[in-house]
């Protein structure tokens, strides 16, 4: 579904597998699938460049994928390739090993270019504040611009992302869609293909079997941006505020090198930083807000239950008896529900525990190579309890879940994170409402902080159903 125009004076058989291989990226020989000989005329060519994986700068090392340069993020080993002591880079090593005898291949010939549909085919229809978001998306991406979207949870961001990505492609331009975590690659991931079945979507994220090829539209990890360069026309960068990407500075020079010079930028967040905030206001970003979500229903505002010394209980295996009121009030009901903790270990006791009393109850955390299966087991209503670490704070859509964190005075849990568990309630229309729980240990400034948020983006959003 992609065409790659070659030289004149250029013939290779193999020249469309090179082409869609390395076509704006970075890769290791054992990336691209063949062997150097194969190589070797487009490198003659020109048509395939080489760099070194390593250089070395002054008082360091510049590793050229990830592009960092923390003279504490290097180790040197002894190499059995060049028998010598090389050194790496330990920032990305679990992408294959770069080192100072290791090299990484680009593509310098001409790019492929779509040849499918890139017809939108949603039939939704979007609310003022999303039309008003995404007649500012196509603008900025028309323009070659910045746009900050700031939006509650719940408004419908993939929605007003559409026309802008269909205006791009119509357009033969390539489109990165960016997140720092995989469970929201593969959330978003059929939503995108199925409003764009007739051009090439691909998922990038650790473990993924399309890491590598050509695609019209890349939702990808903010880590597996290191591999490319010079790629995407247009960068749109889900959650921008959300950990790993806001704590690692790689990352975001990750994201500077996939874009090619001139690309358009998109920033999403319901919970912006202090810094995206600042530059908003002071006409340094432009953006958009939407402060009601796209069903008009406003968000839930949560409430803060005391529950006593919860970590105790754990310890002597008991769960605090006000969660497991709200829990049987809920299952009973039929309500999925999600019950956030601050640590893997919480999340096995307090799973474990649920589960003797409500089958089939399961705990999830970042580290469980299960986990993309238990969150469908959730999805599919076949899990009454998810257990929970932060990592499905944002992202996930689950119809008719409610909410309840255990501990939500816990570090942990600052402002930004206590919105985002919110926002996992009451998504849809049908459900627009629902119960979220801080229970409590005592009150933190970021629980009040957060409920405040909700409460101010619910004015801004004006009156709408039942108000």
């Amino acid at each position: 579904m992609s065409t790659i125009k070659a030289d004149a004076d250029f013939n290779h058989p193999f020249y469309n597998e090179i082409c869609t291989r390395l076509a704006g990226r970075d890769l290791l020989l054992e990336e691209i699938g063949e062997p150097l000989e194969i190589l070797l005329p487009f490198l003659q060519a020109g048509h395939v460049v080489m760099r070194p994986g390593l250089s070395k700068s002054k008082k360091s090392w510049l590793c050229h994928r990830c592009l960092e340069s923390d003279p504490g993020l290097f180790a040197a080993f002894s190499c059995a390739r060049c028998g010598q002591t090389c050194t790496y880079c330990r920032i990305c090593l679990e992408m294959g090993r770069i080192d100072t005898c290791g090299v990484l291949f680009s593509w310098n010939g001409r790019a492929p270019l779509p040849e499918g549909s890139a017809s939108l085919q949603w039939q939704g229809e979007l609310s003022s504040g999303q039309q008003k978001a995404s007649d500012e998306l196509c603008r900025a991406i028309a323009n070659g611009t910045e746009l900050l979207i700031w939006a509650v949870c719940g408004a419908g961001k993939t929605e007003i992302l559409f026309r802008g990505i269909e205006d791009a492609c119509l357009d033969r331009r390539r489109v990165l869609l960016t997140t720092p975590r995989a469970d929201v690659v593969m959330e978003l991931l059929p939503r995108i293909r199925a409003a764009f079945p007739g051009l090439i979507v691909k998922g990038l994220y650790g473990g993924s079997e399309e890491r590598f090829g050509y695609a019209d539209i890349h939702i990808a990890t903010t880590h597996q941006t290191r591999r490319f360069r010079d790629a995407f026309d247009v960068v749109i960068i889900d959650e921008i505020d959300a950990f790993p990407f806001s704590y690692d500075p790689s990352l975001k020079q990750a994201v500077d090198k996939a874009a090619k010079p001139g690309a358009a930028r998109i920033y999403l967040t319901a919970t912006p930083s202090r810094q995206l905030k600042k530059q908003a206001r002071d006409g340094e970003l432009p953006f958009i807000q939407i402060p009601r979500r796209y069903h008009d229903y406003p968000l839930p505002v949560p409430t803060l239950k005391w529950i006593g010394n919860w970590k105790k209980a754990l310890k002597k295996d008991r769960m605090p008896p006000a969660l497991l009121a709200w829990c049987e009030k809920k299952t009973a009901a039929g309500v999925p529900v999600f019950v956030f903790v601050s640590s893997v270990e919480q999340a096995e006791t307090a799973a474990r525990l649920l589960a003797e009393k409500w089958e089939g109850t399961i705990g999830v955390h970042a580290a469980d190579p299960l986990r993309h299966e238990k969150i469908q087991l959730f999805r599919d209503k076949k899990v009454p309890i998810l257990v929970t670490t932060t990592i499905l704070e944002r992202g996930v859509t689950i119809k008719g879940a409610e909410a309840a964190v255990l501990g939500a005075e816990e570090n942990i849990f600052d402002e930004k994170a206590l919105v985002q568990i919110a926002g996992r309630v009451g998504r849809s229309s049908d459900q627009p409402d629902g119960d979220v729980m801080y229970f409590h240990y005592g009150k933190t400034t970021a629980m009040l902080e957060a409920v405040r948020h909700i409460q101010t983006m619910n004015k801004q959003g004006g009156t709408a159903h039942g108000e």
